[in-house]
């Protein structure tokens, strides 16, 4: 069964940094695309980066230019690098990862469940 697990949240004052981890374990083949969401309280989840299998990534306009988004397919982890972060920047954080669990082709999408991250002074 593929898990994936996520970490690197906290609590963190204005203009610092977190960086959070999403590891894959179980029955892998391989990790295609992967992605960061965030939820908000009262509000929906939204797309904070993805990054394909080649390494191609996209980012909201809400985090262009401190979020950067990268992965070790050989831990078959994911990053998030948040820098200059903002107290609206405060969501639960969650992994996306659409994963090939045999050779035959087999895949799907999982998720993680989601770490806190809190920007306040």
């Amino acid at each position: 069964q593929v898990q994936l697990v996520e970490s690197g949240g906290g609590l963190v004052q204005p203009g610092g940094s977190l960086r959070l981890s999403c590891a894959a374990s179980g029955s892998i083949y391989s990790i295609n695309a992967a992605g960061w969401y965030r939820q908000a309280p009262g509000k929906e989840r939204e797309l904070v980066s993805r990054i394909n299998a080649g390494g191609s990534t996209n980012y909201a306009d809400s985090v262009k230019g401190r979020f950067t988004i990268s992965r070790d397919n050989a831990k078959n982890t994911v990053y998030l690098q948040m820098n200059s972060l903002k107290p609206e920047d405060t969501a639960v954080y969650y992994c996306n990862a659409d994963i090939s669990y045999s050779r035959y082709g087999n895949r799907r999408v999982f998720w993680g469940q989601g770490t806190q991250a809190t920007v306040s002074s």
